[in-house]
């Protein structure tokens, strides 16, 4: 029985994507580590490198086993991939949809407030995607990675930086569990040796 993510639903009507003036909505089975098994449109599974590999080579008619993606994972993936598959759709068929030099100057503006609106929809799906224990977030940053979905590793390893920014050396241990394995003695002498890093 194939699972799909809460959103993916919702989404799939609008991830599915147009192709020679057509819509293609054909469905990528995926199986995560645990064995569940997860749709994907086609376009959606293809944001991986790694997926769009499989299917052009002619591996995904019998699903695409991911034995490094557990399902909780792979379901949050399929989330990020669907909702950008469609937001690239949404862009493609606004640039095609009439030539500019004959769009009103008012049409102009509705579509630039939609576009703004649906970025910032976006900017906030992200974040609010990665806004997940550390644990998760590394899940979701070896799962970007082993799948080549640059968007989503760049977004993953943002939200890193950006949890470890300004903070001291003791608080990046902490936050990453780091056991400090120098004596007070070697520390000081790290610390001597390399002061322009220590300054605050």
């Amino acid at each position: 029985m194939a699972a799909t993510p809460a959103d993916a639903s919702s989404s799939s009507s609008s991830s599915e994507a147009v192709v020679g003036g057509e819509k293609s909505n054909k469905m990528i089975t995926l199986i995560s580590s645990d064995g569940e098994s997860f749709e994907a449109t086609e376009e959606a599974a293809k944001m991986s490198v790694t997926i769009k590999h499989m299917i052009e080579d002619g591996c995904a008619d019998d699903g695409i086993p991911l034995p490094n993606v557990p399902a909780k994972i792979l379901s949050m993936v399929i989330e990020y991939c669907n909702k950008h598959a469609a937001d690239a759709a949404a862009d493609d068929t606004n640039k095609h949809v009439a030539d500019p030099a004959d769009a009103d100057e008012d049409d102009d503006n509705n579509n630039n407030n939609a576009s703004a609106g649906e970025k910032e929809d976006l900017k906030s799906f992200d974040a609010s995607l990665v806004a997940v224990d550390q644990a998760m977030l590394f899940d979701i940053i070896l799962a970007a990675n082993f799948l080549s979905i640059k968007g989503l590793l760049d977004l993953a390893c943002q939200k890193v930086a950006d949890d470890i920014k300004d903070k001291s050396v003791e608080e990046v241990r902490e936050i990453f569990k780091i056991e400090n394995d120098f004596t007070k003695e070697e520390e000081e002498a790290v610390r001597k040796e390399n002061a322009w890093a220590f300054n605050e």
